[in-house]
Parts: C-alpha cells; structure tokens; sequence
C-alpha cells in the first residue's frame, strides 16, 4: 500500500524532506505508512497516524536484529507501520533516520545507549533563578544540547521569584557563548513573547532540565491550559519531584510541537567530545592561541588560557569544569573501546533500512524517583 499523508501527519511535523528521505529508503520498506512516537511506555508507543492516535509495538523481526536500545523507536521519531486493519493499532518496521537525536547511557552497569528525544529543532534547557541556579549544571546540559543537533536555548524560569534577573541571564551568557538566554515567569506572564521565534508551526522543542526548575509548568504555560500535573518544591533547598514519568510530545495550539522529560538529578558525561568543545567554545578559542600546539594549561610558557586565569578574562569555576569534564569524557571513552573490544565477537547486525544514529554518546540522567 502507499503511504498516505493528510494534515494531521503534516502538523506533527512531515514535510517535504521527510518524503524525501521515505522516498530513498528500500523498495520494502516504502509500501508502509509513515507515523510519529508521541509518547513511550515500558515495551509500546503512542503514535500519530494518518488515521489518529494508535498504540503500536515493535514487530519480532525488529526486535530481533536491533543490535542496542538506541535502535529502538523514541519520542519524536518517525516510524514507518503496518495499521492492523479495524484497529486503532499499528506494528512497527523501521525508524526513518534521525536528523537529531538527545541521547543518554542506559540505565545500569551495561554500555550501551538510549535516545531521550529524536528529530529536535530546539531544546531548551531550563534552569530556576532560585536555590537550584547552578551554572555549572547549565554548561552540562550545554555539552549534551550541542552534541545533539539540536539549538540550545536557556530558560531561567521564575523570575518572579529573583529581584535581578537579568544579572543571572548575564551570567549564563557568558557561560554559554552565543546561545539566546531568556528570563520567563509563568506566574506573572513574563518573556513569553520572546519564544515565539521558537514557537513555530512544525518546530519540535524539548524541554531539559532538573526537577523542581518548572518544566511542566513551562509546558502549560507555553500550552494555555494544564497538559502536565505540577507539584511544589520543598522550600528548604529548592528541590522538587519530578511530575513527568515517560516522555510525550505535545501539539500546541500555535502549530509548534514540545517533548517534556522526566526530570534528572544527576547527570554523567558520556562520550561527547564535539559537544564538549562547543560548550566551552570560549576557552577553546583561548587555546588556539597557545604557544605549543599540545599545550596541557598547567604550567607552561606562553599558554594563552593560563594568561586569560591571570587577568580575570577567564572564569577559573568554568576553567576547573572544563578540567574535569574533559578527564570524565578520556575516562569513560576508554570504558567504551573496552566494552566495544569485548563485545566485538557474536554482534548481531542491524536491519537494513534502519536509522543511523549519531555515533557519540553524551549523558547518563538519573530519573528522580
């Protein structure tokens, strides 16, 4: 059967490159409908259909040759299905290939990779102007947002709450070069006309960040009405809950499609060198300037980086977490060729077809329980 496109696959987001990329995969695999994940359970998928919302699961044969977890379907990816006829169902064959992909390490001791959230325009990483600030924790988010493909955009949300919040926006802008940094107030309605740049018919956004810092408020917020629960944080230290248990994408009114996320509490570097580099981009454009081409920033003569700590041009927090997260990524890149060596043998193949996925990995977040 040919596939079949309306307006409803159009306002989650298909379009003329998307058929062009069915258009070029195998003969086989382009007499099935095409369909996007909105939301993901323990072993199934909501998905958007030309015929409406269908639960779906994977078909044995997928299952069968996916070689890891990120092989699998995840919000916001585009799936090619087989609808069961008279059904509000649909089996899965293949995953179109991703044009961007956020991606975590799975959960445990195993190596492997799990994609939080596909085919992302933007993501916006939300950070809360109270005891939650941490410009630190931003320029992690920032390795992970730049390694994914995706925009980044921060959001300090409740400004309400901070008498001076364009002294924290500054701050994070010097953090994170280039990247636009915005103040919102979902409680007093504030700076919610500048994201309307982000707000486009078709665009898809991803909100990140920890619990408590007002992501699904945000989400509300940005919706007009409640498409999340929220809970309080405790007063004492900021922190909060996570109301978010799976991921979902959500068509908002204005045509603009958002992915909410559970919230995390730790997050864990994993192979992200090009992210890293982008996030710290400042301090890299510093090192270029070193006399030594292999220059460590430790001690020696003519280094550009160490010259900027002197002067006050370099923050020296920001130069101690670039430090570290460069140590983290060589540590946990050696964990990786040495799992990849061992598990070299007996490899099951991918199926043909399949999406190719970006080949770093870059976070390991914690879900609050």
């Amino acid at each position: 059967m040919n596939p079949i496109i309306n307006d409803q696959l159009t306002a989650y987001g298909w379009n003329d490159g998307w058929q062009q990329t069915l258009a070029e995969m195998e003969q086989p695999l382009r007499q099935y409908s095409p369909a996007r994940v909105v939301a993901q359970f323990s072993h199934s998928y909501n998905l958007m259909t030309a015929d409406g919302l269908h639960s779906a699961a994977v078909t044995g044969k997928f299952e069968f040759l996916a070689a890891k977890r990120g092989d699998y379907p995840a919000v916001g990816d585009w799936v090619l299905t087989e609808p069961l006829p008279g059904e509000k169902r649909s089996i899965i064959h293949a995953v179109l290939p991703r044009r961007s992909a956020m991606v975590r390490k799975a959960a445990g001791s195993v190596i492997e990779d799990q994609i939080v959230g596909a085919n992302l325009d933007y993501l916006f990483i939300v950070n809360a102007l109270n005891q939650d600030f941490n410009l630190r924790k931003i320029e992690r988010y920032m390795i992970a947002a730049w390694e994914s493909g995706a925009s980044p955009v921060v959001l300090l949300t409740k400004a309400d709450l901070c008498p001076d919040p364009e002294a924290f926006a500054a701050l994070v802008e010097d953090a994170a070069p280039g990247v636009p940094v915005h103040c919102v107030s979902a409680l007093n309605g504030s700076g919610k006309e500048a994201l309307g740049a982000y707000l486009k018919p078709g665009a898809t956004i991803g909100i990140t960040g920890s619990s408590g810092v007002g992501k699904s408020t945000l989400l509300n917020w940005l919706a007009g009405h409640d498409l999340q629960l929220t809970q309080g944080i405790r007063e004492d230290d900021a922190r909060g809950r996570h109301t978010t248990t799976h991921r979902e994408l959500f068509l908002l009114a204005g045509g603009s499609l958002v992915m909410d996320t559970p919230g995390m509490r730790e997050l864990q570097l994993w192979d992200a060198q090009e992210g890293w580099q982008l996030a710290f981009s400042d301090i890299e454009q510093l090192a270029s300037g070193c006399r030594f081409r292999d220059c460590k920033h430790d001690a020696e003569a003519g280094c550009a980086v160490l010259e900027a700590l002197s002067s006050g041009e370099l923050d020296p927090k920001r130069f101690a977490n670039y430090r570290k997260t460069e140590k983290e990524l060589a540590h946990l890149a050696r964990k990786e060729r040495s799992a990849a060596k061992g598990n070299s043998k007996g490899k099951r193949p991918r199926s043909a077809g399949r999406a190719d996925r970006r080949p770093n990995r870059l976070l390991e977040y914690m879900d609050d329980e």
